[in-house]
């Protein structure tokens, strides 16, 4: 689908968007809609054909609460629509409040994101009969911005879509090492052991895929800043010798969701060309049932020399991010932001419509909150109070690495502050209930959401 921003008179379907108890200027439609009773409830649609044009009028709800984010969502649902009336060429000419760029990257965005579908594996695949769009809009150069994050993040959803049985350390190393611009380094097993993370390793060696560390590295001529991305890299969980109830381990494939993201925004640097260098860093793994899996009770010890006490195999992420944290730490970066699949304990907290947020640093928090609120990926902050630690205090090591069943998402970020220089400003995102929707939610359908991209990539960029 081609998205501009210009106007056109030839198309096939004509699309409106009426705002609560206000009229179009259309007298004839207005009439009509009148008739049917049709007053612009957010959300609802109405198609009115003649022999000349059909109409698409869309809902936008009450004017004092209608933002970028509302107009992505109803832009999603244009799509659908659009795609089930068979319309090649669409017109949008939805009058609102918004600036002509924001209304321009927001439009192409739910747009793409009402295209998405994965249907690699089906022998029917879902219509695609949208060819062309055109907004009432300006700003060109906003629609190509919004097509570039949405292709980044169907890119990220595709890669937590797919069976972990074609989705798996090697491959995540081969598709951050073909990034335009970015130069990447795979560490394999033997390397990774020389440089101490004995921890992230004892995660993998229960399967018969070697780990790889995948370091992914963008440097501006002259960078104002330097940030490390970590995403968790567990790109299948069966929970290890802890093994997860069987319906538990069937979307794990998701456990790499972080990680996705993480490449999908590395995969933007080039072209969007930010003046901030930044290291893009995965610890990637499976963590399996084996003879050689590590096992409950054993103690690893991490790069910076702490030791873990394994109390549960399947509190896994936060093994793998604790090396990674390390040798983050050890790149001299301003600021260090993970994105993790991390916790049930925060989904028990936030449900599907919110991640979580943990740090070191409240300002870097409240910048990233404020970003994801913007691009409609919402994110909480979680306490992180000193206390948390006992929950991690183990007889035979430095922690153990989980806290007991209360208080979940905080005791693993409290976990994971072990971790990190205190003189980096640091964020911890714990995303388990929102990278994976068991149904549609919004603009978005079953499956992988890719969230973080839109957040990450415009706190980079300072929008």
């Amino acid at each position: 689908m081609n998205i501009f921003a210009q106007s056109t008179s030839d198309y096939d379907t004509l699309v409106l968007g009426l705002f609560y108890g206000e009229e179009l200027n259309d007298t004839e439609i207005s009439t009509v809609l009148k008739r049917d009773k049709f007053e612009g409830n957010f959300g609802a649609s109405y198609v009115y054909n003649t022999t000349e044009k059909r109409v698409l009028v869309l809902g936008l709800g009450k004017k004092e609460n209608f933002d970028q984010n509302k107009l992505r969502e109803i832009m999603a649902k244009a799509q659908r629509l659009l795609t089930s009336l068979k319309s090649e060429v669409a017109y949008l000419q939805l009058e609102t409040d918004l600036e002509d760029e924001i209304y321009a990257e927001f439009a192409a965005i739910g747009l793409l994101t009402g295209e998405y579908a994965f249907d690699k594996y089906k022998t029917k695949k879902s219509p695609k009969t949208l060819k062309e769009v055109y907004l009432n809009a300006s700003s060109q150069k906003s629609v190509d911005k919004g097509v570039k994050i949405s292709n980044a993040t169907s890119f990220a959803r595709n890669l937590s879509n797919e069976p972990a049985q074609f989705v798996t350390p090697e491959t995540l190393a081969q598709y951050a090492s073909q990034l335009d611009g970015i130069e990447t380094k795979i560490y394999e097993r033997d390397e990774v052991a020389k440089m101490g993370m004995n921890a992230y390793l004892a995660v993998g060696q229960g399967s018969i895929n070697p780990p790889k560390f995948i370091h992914m590295h963008y440097k501006p001529q002259n960078p104002k800043k330097t940030i490390a991305l970590i995403g968790k890299g567990i790109t299948f969980d069966s929970g290890g010798m802890d093994l997860k109830p069987a319906a538990s381990m069937l979307t794990m494939r998701d456990d790499m969701s972080g990680a996705a993201c993480v490449i999908a925004v590395m995969s933007l640097l080039n072209e969007f060309k930010p003046d901030i260098e930044v290291h893009g860093i995965i610890a990637a793994c499976e963590n399996m049932i084996s003879g050689k899996a590590y096992k409950p009770g054993d103690i690893l010890t991490a790069k910076n020399g702490k030791t873990i006490e394994v109390e549960n195999t399947d509190a896994e992420g936060r093994i793998t991010l604790a090396d990674a944290l390390c040798y983050a730490c050890e790149l001299e970066v301003d600021e260090i932001i993970d994105i993790a699949t991390l916790t049930g304990a925060c989904m028990v907290a936030l449900g599907s419509q919110c991640a979580g947020l943990l740090g070191n640093n409240k300002n870097l928090m409240d910048k990233i909150q404020n970003v994801a609120n913007n691009q409609g990926e919402r994110f909480w902050q979680l306490p992180m109070f000193a206390e948390y630690f006992d929950m991690l205090k183990s007889d035979v090591a430095d922690m153990k690495n989980t806290g007991g069943r209360w208080g979940g998402a905080s005791s693993a970020g409290t976990f994971l502050n072990e971790f990190v220089n205190p003189d980096i400003a640091w964020a911890h995102l714990d995303i388990a209930g929102t990278a994976f929707l068991d149904k549609p939610q919004k603009d978005l359908i079953k499956g992988a959401t890719g969230i973080g991209v839109r957040t990450l990539i415009n706190y980079i960029l300072g929008e």
